[in-house]
């Protein structure tokens, strides 16, 4: 290959990577550097190449981009981060969780953006609630976080929730009284959350309408500000009422705090101990 052959050639082939798409430059720029003997037919031939090249086409065989992948941090759908976040406990569309139906615009109300930014930054210290903070330890960011608060808020919230009336704070302040919060709970709450269970005909134990609320497996889960959410804004999908309509009055701020003070005294260290003993010759 000739001097002035090897140097069109070269320029051409920087050129082509350039993906120029008319096909009349193609032509005159072959033409001149006389590399090819163009005819009618190859200059076609050859623009038609060069526009499939111009317009991202790949060869047989050959994978395509790869979708672009967001990385975590850059997340800000909030359908996204509750999905990965939050459903699990919290459940589908803020309800039917093992936690605290978010889905509950009393709840909202009571606790408020400040509160839910947070729980969701710090957790609850020994309970199922983490810390989402990366400053925590956690996976989300403080924009994230606050994504979550207000996506929680403007899909669930209503700021007409409480109906003027002003609930009980969300954290105690107050100290309880275990005595006074057994004597509520039994006026206020066993006719749902019956407890013991009483056996029934035959053994049978007799049906209750919520379970009971002091088994020691479940208060072993559920911290003190948990029991008090729950009082305070009730769970409607379950059929919960709130404060307001517990009782023939709302339930006041020392009655709240008296019934968690007696839910917590029913605790126990070691929840589910001892294993009760079989009776004698029954096979394990």
């Amino acid at each position: 290959m000739s001097g002035a052959h090897r140097f069109g050639f070269e320029h051409f082939s920087q050129w082509l990577k350039v993906r120029v798409p008319h096909p009349r430059r193609v032509f005159v720029f072959a033409a001149r550097v006389g590399y090819l003997n163009f005819n009618k037919r190859t200059a076609l031939a050859l623009a038609g190449l060069l526009c499939l090249v111009a317009s991202g086409c790949h060869a047989p065989g050959k994978p395509g981009p790869e979708p672009e992948v967001v990385r975590p941090e850059e997340v800000q759908d909030f359908a996204v981060l509750y999905k990965q976040n939050c459903v699990a406990c919290h459940g589908d569309n803020g309800q039917h969780g093992i936690a605290v139906s978010l889905a509950n615009p009393v709840y909202l109300s009571v606790a408020g953006r400040q509160v839910i930014i947070d729980t969701a930054s710090k957790g609850v210290h020994g309970q199922l609630m983490p810390a989402f903070a990366k400053s925590r330890g956690g996976t989300l960011t403080d924009r994230q976080i606050e994504i979550l608060a207000d996506g929680i808020l403007s899909h669930w919230g209503n700021p007409r929730a409480l109906g003027g009336a002003t609930p009980p704070p969300y954290a105690a302040t107050l100290t309880g009284d275990p005595t006074a919060g057994q004597m509520n709970f039994h006026f206020y709450c066993a006719r749902c959350h019956e407890t013991p269970i009483k056996p029934g005909p035959k053994g049978a134990l007799a049906s209750v309408d919520a379970g009971p609320i002091t088994d020691p497996s479940y208060l072993a889960l559920i911290s003190d500000q948990g029991l008090r959410s729950i009082i305070l804004s009730g769970r409607p999908e379950e059929g919960m009422p709130d404060w307001r309509t517990f009782a023939p009055a709302p339930l006041t701020d020392q009655d709240v705090t008296d019934i968690v003070a007696w839910l917590a005294s029913q605790r126990k260290s070691a929840p589910g101990q001892p294993y009760p003993e079989r009776p004698s010759g029954e096979s394990r």
